[in-house]
């Protein structure tokens, strides 16, 4: 009995629980594959769930015409279900933690690993998902940088686990001293649609923009968060026969939590986050469409139903509480070009108010980022098809703080913020782009598709926080040289191959091995000291 009453408090108690996704399946990568190839049209244009990305096409027609996936079953032309196959993921990390895009899912050093399966009913527009995971993380003791943190506040939390620059994000290195399981509703949600019109509340992530590795203002690289939605799916206008283009929107409200690991102040442990994501394909240039999103986290004591909508002011001011609430924006671009199957894309963001048009003339580039990339496929043969995808983001803090950083007061880095003291997190790992607050990344992978699945091999360099090493690494002693000498890097080497075995098993290998340079920021020689790390993983699918 006791089992059954606390499983229904999990049940109504939703926004206490994380959960997780597969935005990045096998499925919806070969997909990307054959947008990107012309086969197929784009079911949106910048707000992506599971939901959006989620439809049947015939297999038959094209490369993995034998690979069988999650199908539905119709009782009739308006009702149908579907079973989400049940999936194991089992991975090792030798030496340190190392996971992106992820989720809930602490890809801790030792082993990790996550189970989910789940179903989907449909009814006239009506649309129940229930998607639930469970995870764990054997989360090994791994020698990281000193934490930034001290006081009783901190007592136990943060100053042993917490992040080493600013102290204004929940950002763990690591998830306290145990192993540990975690439970959630995943992918589960309740929506309604009407033609294009959707609403709906659930737990599934959300990825906006067209990045591939480091969307900047939202990706699934944190645990997802409970949030109601409405919006306007890809939708195309047009008046007396003319075509206008494509336009789609989509509101949003969350409860964003507090990590186990960052304070012993209970009162502050809750966030809210209100977003909007819109976006615009034009009519008579083929491919291109532009996006914007914005979100905003403030204090979930201080919501009231105006603070629901201050993301829509556009400059600081009295009415949108100064700096009181915290928020980012981007402007999306994507060009998509049929013939050449190549899509070039560009996420420009910025994580500050201005505090007015003048502010914005001066220096408009003040805390901004960035990604930039290319996606190409390329058709080597009947039965091999290839992709050729590069991106490269920044995120270190803009020029104009070199002349007035205050690691004693405020400060800056993408993701943090001096009164929403947890930053742009949930549950402790980023909102965002997977590489961290002050970082930069390039990326470049091939993959290369064949009948019964695909392998891929990628390099990624990457610099973790940059802003740290400019501004917070002030060791008495260390001069500046020594400073450039400790700066951290990671460049890492992978490989994966996905193969269908038969009609009921799909399986994927993978190992990255990580040369991290200087990985406690401690260096005063010229060549850097190394740590090494190998991440191996393994995924296997029962399809039903």
């Amino acid at each position: 009995m006791k089992r059954i009453i606390f499983l229904f408090i999990l049940i109504i108690n939703f926004r206490y629980i994380n959960s997780q996704s597969i935005l990045n399946s096998e499925k919806n990568t070969y997909y990307n594959l054959l947008f990107l190839s012309g086969e197929l049209d784009r079911t949106t244009l910048n707000y992506k769930t599971i939901s959006e990305l989620e439809f049947d096409i015939d297999e038959q027609k094209y490369i993995w015409n034998n690979i069988t996936f999650d199908k539905r079953k119709y009782i009739n032309d308006e009702m149908y279900y579907k079973f989400f196959s049940p999936e194991l993921y089992l991975s090792l990390n030798t030496a340190t933690p190392y996971g992106i895009n992820d989720e809930a899912l602490w890809q801790g050093k030792g082993i990790n690993s996550e189970i989910n399966l789940g179903f989907k009913f449909s009814y006239y527009g009506m649309n129940i998902t229930f998607y639930p995971e469970l995870t764990f993380s054997q989360n090994l003791d791994f020698e990281y940088i000193k934490p930034n943190y001290n006081g009783e506040e901190y007592d136990n939390k943060a100053n042993i686990y917490g992040y080493y620059g600013l102290k204004s994000i929940d950002a763990p290195q690591r998830f306290g001293n145990k192993s540990f399981f975690t439970f959630n509703f995943g992918q589960s949600e309740i929506r309604y649609s009407h033609n294009n019109f959707t609403i709906g509340f659930g737990t599934q992530s959300i990825w906006l923009g067209p990045a591939k590795i480091n969307p900047i203002i939202h990706s699934n690289n944190s645990p997802s968060y409970p949030k109601i939605d409405f919006g306007i799916r890809k939708t195309k206008l047009s008046i007396n026969n003319i075509f206008l283009g494509e336009i789609e929107f989509r509101y949003w409200l969350g409860y964003l939590h507090e990590s186990k690991y960052f304070d012993n102040n209970s009162s502050n442990d809750e966030n809210l986050i209100t977003g909007i994501a819109i976006a615009y394909e034009f009519p008579f240039f083929d491919g291109l469409s532009l996006g914007f999103n914005r979100t905003m986290t403030s204090k979930w004591e201080n919501i009231t139903p105006y603070s629901l909508f201050t993301l829509m002011i556009p400059f600081m001011e009295e009415s949108a509480g100064y700096d009181k609430n915290d928020q980012r924006a981007s402007i999306v671009a994507n060009y998509f070009i049929p013939n050449g199957g190549i899509n070039f894309y560009l996420e420009w963001a910025r994580n500050d108010y201005n505090t007015g048009i003048d502010n914005l003339i001066r220096y408009p580039f003040h805390t901004q980022a960035f990604t930039l990339g290319f996606d190409k496929s390329l058709k080597i043969s009947k039965i091999f098809l290839g992709e050729l995808i590069f991106e490269l983001s920044y995120l270190e803090s803009s020029m104009d703080y070199h002349f007035f950083y205050d690691w004693g007061g405020s400060g800056n880095s993408f993701y943090t913020h001096h009164i929403i003291t947890q930053g742009y997190t949930n549950y402790g790992q980023y909102l965002g782009a997977g590489i961290g607050s002050g970082g930069n990344s390039q990326y470049i992978e091939f993959k290369l598709y064949y009948p019964i699945g695909h392998t891929s091999f990628f390099i990624q360099r990457a610099n973790p926080d940059m802003n740290y090493s400019y501004f917070q690494d002030n060791e008495e002693g260390k001069t500046n040289t020594q400073k450039k000498y400790s700066i951290r890097a990671f460049v890492d080497f992978g490989l994966s191959s996905f193969f269908y075995l038969n009609s009921n098993f799909h399986t994927k290998f993978s190992i990255v091995f990580r040369d991290e340079h200087n990985p406690l920021n401690e260096n005063r020689k010229l060549d850097s000291i190394h740590r090494y790390n190998t991440h191996i993983s393994f995924w296997i699918k029962y399809v039903i």
